[in-house]
Formats: C-alpha cells, sequence, structure tokens
C-alpha cells in the first residue's frame, strides 16, 4: 500500500516537475503587453517565464557578461547584432516581433502645441525646462529621437537640454511626474500612462523603422525557450500586442 500510494504522489507531481523555467531579457517599452502574453502562455504549456525589463543596451551588455538568460527581445536591430556578432545567440533563431511608432509628449494637464515638422523650435518652447529622453547615445529609444530631432533641423538646438533616463520607461515617468514639460517615448508607452498626453507623431521617414527582433541565447538549455519564442512570433501573441498599441513589424 505505501508503494502505491508513493506511486500516486509521484504521478500527481509529474506535470509540474516537466514544467521548465524560462528567462526572458526584454526592452522596457514591451513590459505591459509581454507580461500579458506570457501569461497566457504560462497558462497553456505549464511553464513558468521570468522576465526581466530594462534598456536594449544594458540588457545586452549582461547578457555579454554571462547573465542567465534564454530570449533576448530588444527594441531595435543594433543590440541584437551586437549579441550575434559575439556568439551569443542561436544562429537563425533571429524572428523581428512588432513594431511601434515614435511621439512627442507632455504632462496629461499640459496645454502645449508642437506640430514635428521641418524647422520646429522645440529649444524655445523648452525655455530653461529639459526635455526627457532615453539616452540618445544607446537606448534605441534614445537614438531614434535624436535621429528624428536631427531630421527635423533641432537637434542641435537642443541636445544640450535633454535629460537623459537610462530607458524609455524612466523618461515617461519623467514626464508623467511633471519634472519635464515634454518627453520622447513610444505610442505604447504614452498608452500605458495616464499622465501624459501624445502632442504629436514623428513623421515617417524621420527616424530608423521601429522594431523589436527578438533571439533565443546560446546559453539557454530549456526546450520551452523555443516553445516560447515560437508562440511569441505566432498569431495568438500578436493579436494581444495588438490591444496595447504594437504593430506587424
Amino acid at each position: 500500500m505505501r508503494r502505491i500510494a508513493a506511486l500516486i504522489a509521484l504521478l500527481a507531481l509529474a506535470p509540474f516537475a516537466r514544467a521548465d523555467n524560462v528567462t526572458v531579457f526584454a526592452a522596457a517599452s514591451l513590459k505591459e503587453a509581454l507580461d500579458a502574453a506570457v501569461h497566457s502562455f504560462e497558462s497553456s504549456s505549464g511553464n513558468r517565464v521570468t522576465v526581466s525589463y530594462a534598456g536594449s543596451n544594458a540588457l545586452a551588455k549582461q547578457i555579454e557578461s554571462g547573465a542567465p538568460a534564454d530570449l533576448f527581445i530588444s527594441a531595435d536591430t543594433d543590440w541584437i547584432d551586437y549579441v550575434e556578432s559575439r556568439g551569443l545567440a542561436v544562429p537563425g533563431s533571429k524572428k523581428t516581433l512588432l513594431g511601434n511608432d515614435l511621439v512627442l509628449i507632455a504632462p496629461a494637464a499640459s496645454r502645449v502645441q508642437v506640430k514635428l515638422a521641418p524647422g520646429v523650435n522645440i529649444a524655445t518652447i523648452l525655455g530653461d525646462k529639459r526635455i526627457a529622453l532615453a539616452n540618445p547615445d544607446a537606448v534605441p529609444a534614445g537614438k531614434y529621437a535624436k535621429a528624428a530631432f536631427t531630421a527635423l533641423g533641432a537637434w542641435n538646438a537642443i541636445e544640450g537640454k535633454v535629460a537623459a533616463a537610462e530607458n524609455v520607461r524612466a523618461a515617461l515617468a519623467l514626464v508623467a511626474r511633471g519634472e519635464t514639460p515634454l518627453g520622447v517615448v513610444y505610442r505604447t508607452d504614452a498608452m500605458a500612462e495616464k499622465n501624459v498626453r501624445v502632442v504629436d507623431a514623428f513623421p515617417v521617414g524621420t527616424h530608423p523603422p521601429i522594431v523589436y527582433p527578438m533571439v533565443v541565447l546560446k546559453r539557454s538549455t530549456t526546450p520551452a525557450a523555443t516553445a516560447l519564442a515560437a508562440y511569441l512570433a505566432g498569431p495568438e501573441a500578436r493579436a494581444t500586442f495588438a490591444k496595447f498599441g504594437f504593430s506587424a513589424p
């Protein structure tokens, strides 16, 4: 009887023993949407997923330094290329998941109006205030913003007025708290924060297309990583991302 009871106990635990843990390093702007997609994957697969959110540059450097992760989702191709060039990604595993838009935001109560067109005078609008950007030297959202302002002929005048944040969500928070009168984030970030409003969107062609590529990392040892990668690139996850404002790539 004891042997039968022990066997029943082992059978009861078996589904949990087979569950795998997957660690994902993902761009900060994916937070709400990826959390929702991951929850659906966990419910259907029985696997468990841990997501670490930060600027794509910081995550790529952590991966290079040996941080344990199975998947990496960046907010641009540069940092995926960085990881691939160092032999840290599974060859052929790169998939482009999503697209996004770049927008100028202000605190929700602000009445400032700006039309993002060539010759726009952002510096005069700012006065002695600053504009919140993710670090334009490294973080994808900041790099896109610098490219866009440069294309509009406004970068030289505002470069000294930039409040550089460690990632796009930190830039969003500066505007939401009213610490800066303007900021640049992705449209999906603005949708996730009720204390900001979109002033205008940057015209198409002023910056490289905003895409979110993903790779499976060589360090990964769990089959669930490949399963999660396939799920995130599939129609169910894409529908989830669309609910949060992301576009197809």
